[in-house]
C-alpha cells in the first residue's frame, strides 16, 4: 500500500520501488511449474526497472533454489548488469549472525544469556540496572541506540572507530527505559554483543565469523565489510534524492560492526539458512530456544527472537529480518512448515525488497489475492468509528457513497472491500482488517495486519475526536521557518513557502502543506504527525523535531 507519509530509512534498521531487468533467469535454476515462474517474473518486472539500481532475489523450496534472478545495474557509471552472484551489504540481517554466535558460545559454556553485561565489560555504566546478554539480543535493554542520537551526524558517520571507542560513544547516554520494560529496536545492543564475542572468544568479531560460520559452511562470498578490501562482484550502493539517483553517502563500516557490517550474496544466504534451520550451526535444541521471542517484564510477548522476527502469513508461520544501510536494503523470510526461503537484496536505499514477502506468498500458494463478497451497505454503520493504537495514532473508519473507507491519521483514504463477515481488505494491497466484537456483539476494536507483520490492535474510541484547531500565522512570519533540516545526509526535510502556505518536503517524497497549531508548531495535512521548530537563546530557529508514531526525531537546520 502506497500512502503519502513522511518516512525514514534508518541506517541498519529493520529494518517499500523500482529499478532494474538485465538478465532473464537461468531456466536450469528453476523446477517450479511455469505458473510460479511467470508469477515471480510478473511481480519482479512490475517493481524493478532495467536501467537503474537493481535487485537480486532467490527463492528456495526444500533447500534448493527454484527461482534465482537479478534485475538492474550493479554499477550505473560502468553500466554493469546486476547478477545474482553480486555481493551486497546486508545491513541488519547481520544481527542473526551475531545472535547465533552468542548461542554458539552459550553451547560451549563460555557465556549465559542471563549473564550481566558487566561480567564482560566491567566499566559499562548500567545506572544501577541489571542489564543481561538476553536484553541486548532482544532489544529490551533500554540502552540508547547510537543511531538515534542527535550527534550521530554525517561527519561522525565518516569516522573510523575502534570497538571500545564506539562503545564509549554511547555508553554514558541516559537509559530510554528500565531493562525488560519495553521493546525498542537498538543497534547499540548488538555493538555490545559483538564486543562480548571478542572478549569471550579472544578473536575479533570478523575472525570469529570467518572461523566459526563462513569457512565451515562454505560461504565463500560472505565478508566482514571493509571499504579498502577488493571484493569480487561487489555491487555499488545508491540513494534516491530529489535530483535523482546518487552514489550512497559514505559510512565507515567500523560503525555498524556486529549490528550491520556483513556482505553476502543470495546464494550464500541460502547456505546459511539451510545450515541454521537444520541444526548445523547450533543444535536443534539451541535453535528452538533461539526462536523463542522475548517476554517483557509485564508478561507481554514480543515477536523478536535471536536476531530473527517471528510473523504469520494467513496461518503460515514466518521467520524473517530485514536490513537497511547506506546504499542497500535487504529482506529475508523463511516459511518453516512449507520449507520455503526467500532472500532479496537491493543496491538502492529507495528500493526496499518487499517483493520477498509477495513472492513467498505465491510460493506457498497464499498470494495476496482476495475475493470480494457482496455486503449490504446498511450494515456499514456497525464498523464506523474512530480507533486508536498503542502509540496514539488515529484511524477513522467511515462511509461515503455506500462504500466503506479507512483513513490513518490525516493520510490517504483507502476503499475497503469485504472478503468475509467482519473482514475487509485494502484495494491493491496486502493489508487487511478484522473487526472484533465484544460479548454484546458490538465492534470494539479492529486488528490491522500487513503482510507477515504481527496484527496491530486499534481500540475503538467512543467519544468524538477533537479536531486540531488551526492557528493564524501571517505569510511574512512563515518566512522564518524556511530552510533545510537534516537527520542525516541521506534524509532531510526542506521547508519553503508557496502561495502563502508553509510547505515541507522530505527526501524523495511528495510535498506537504504545514498547518500551524501554535507558534513554532505545525502538522502536515495528510500525515498523522507534528513538526516543532526549536529556537536558541537568540530566538533563532536551529532545528525541527518530527513527532510521529510515538517517536521524536530532531533534525538540525543546515541551510
Amino acid at each position: 500500500m502506497k500512502t503519502k507519509s513522511i518516512l525514514l530509512v534508518i541506517i541498519f534498521v529493520m529494518g517499500a520501488s523500482s529499478i532494474a531487468v538485465a538478465q532473464k533467469k537461468n531456466p536450469s535454476k528453476t523446477n517450479k511449474p511455469d505458473k510460479y515462474a511467470m508469477a515471480f517474473d510478473s511481480l519482479f518486472e512490475a517493481e524493478v526497472k532495467p536501467d537503474g539500481p537493481g535487485m537480486a532475489i532467490l527463492i528456495a523450496k526444500n533447500g534448493k533454489a527454484i527461482y534465482r534472478r537479478a534485475i538492474g545495474k550493479a554499477n550505473l557509471e560502468h553500466n554493469i548488469d546486476l547478477k545474482p552472484e553480486h555481493v551486497f551489504r546486508i545491513g541488519s540481517i547481520t544481527k542473526q549472525f551475531t545472535a547465533v554466535s552468542i548461542m554458539q558460545l552459550i553451547e560451549q559454556g563460555k557465556i549465559s544469556a542471563d549473564d550481566e553485561i558487566t561480567k564482560f565489560i566491567p566499566d559499562y555504566p548500567t545506572h544501577g540496572n541489571r542489564i543481561t546478554v538476553s536484553h541486548l539480543i532482544y532489544h529490551t535493554s533500554g540502552i540508547q541506540s547510537y543511531t538515534d542520537m542527535a550527534g550521530w551526524d554525517d561527519e561522525i558517520r565518516k569516522k573510523d572507530f575502534t570497538v571500545s571507542a564506539l562503545v564509549d560513544y554511547f555508553k554514558n547516554e541516559p537509559m530510554n527505559f528500565l531493562p525488560g520494560e519495553e521493546w525498542r529496536y537498538n543497534n547499540s545492543g548488538y555493538i555490545l554483543l559483538g564486543y562480548i564475542i571478542e572478549k569471550v572468544s579472544g578473536m575479533t568479531y570478523e575472525e570469529y565469523l570467518q572461523k566459526n560460520i563462513f569457512e565451515p559452511l562454505g560461504m565463500k562470498h560472505s565478508y566482514y565489510d571493509d571499504a579498502r578490501t577488493i571484493i569480487p562482484n561487489r555491487a555499488q550502493g545508491y540513494a534516491m534524492r530529489d535530483e535523482g539517483v546518487i552514489n550512497a553517502p559514505y559510512l565507515s563500516m567500523t560503525q555498524p560492526y556486529a549490528a550491520g557490517s556483513i556482505l553476502s550474496t543470495v546464494d550464500d544466504m541460502l547456505i546459511w539458512n539451510n545450515a541454521l534451520m537444520s541444526g548445523k550451526v547450533i543444535s536443534k535444541a539451541s535453535l528452538e530456544k533461539a526462536l523463542i521471542p522475548a517476554t517483557l517484564n509485564n508478561g507481554k510477548k514480543t515477536n523478536y527472537a535471536y536476531g530473527l522476527i517471528l510473523g504469520d502469513l494467513d496461518g503460515s508461520k514466518t521467520i524473517e529480518h530485514s536490513g537497511g544501510i547506506n546504499g542497500f536494503l535487504s529482506n529475508g523470510i523463511y516459511f518453516p512448515a512449507e520449507d520455503v526461503y526467500v532472500i532479496g537484496f537491493s543496491n538502492s536505499e529507495g528500493q526496499p525488497p518487499s517483493l520477498t514477502v509477495q513472492m513467498g506468498a505465491v510460493a506457498i500458494d497464499k498470494p495476496f489475492e482476495y475475493t470480494e463478497i457482496r455486503v449490504e451497505p446498511k450494515i456499514f454503520s456497525q464498523y464506523v468509528g474512530l480507533f486508536t493504537n498503542d502509540v496514539a495514532e488515529k484511524r477513522r473508519i467511515f462511509v461515503r457513497n455506500d462504500s466503506l473507507f479507512s483513513q490513518r491519521g490525516r493520510g490517504a483514504e483507502f476503499h475497503l472491500k469485504f472478503m468475509d463477515k467482519d473482514k475487509v481488505f485494502f484495494t491493491g494491497s496486502d493489508s487487511r482488517i478484522t473487526f472484533n466484537r465484544n460479548e454484546q456483539g458490538v465492534v470494539d476494536n479492529l486488528s490491522f495486519k500487513t503482510g507477515t507483520r504481527e496484527a496491530q490492535i486499534w481500540t475503538r474510541i467512543e467519544d468524538i475526536a477533537v479536531e486540531k484547531k488551526e492557528f493564524k500565522i501571517s505569510p511574512e512570519e512563515l518566512l522564518q521557518y524556511i530552510g533545510k533540516y537534516e537527520l542525516q545526509e541521506s534524509f532531510a526535510i526542506r521547508v519553503f513557502v508557496e502561495n502563502t502556505s508553509l510547505i515541507a518536503q522530505a527526501t524523495a517524497q511528495p510535498p506537504f502543506e504545514l498547518v500551524p497549531l501554535a507558534k513554532d508548531r505545525f502538522y502536515p495535512r495528510e500525515v498523522d504527525a507534528e513538526i516543532e521548530f526549536v529556537r536558541d537563546e537568540q530566538n533563532k530557529i536551529i532545528r525541527l523535531v518530527l513527532h510521529q508514531s510515538g517517536r521524536q526525531m530532531p533534525m538540525k537546520k543546515v541551510e
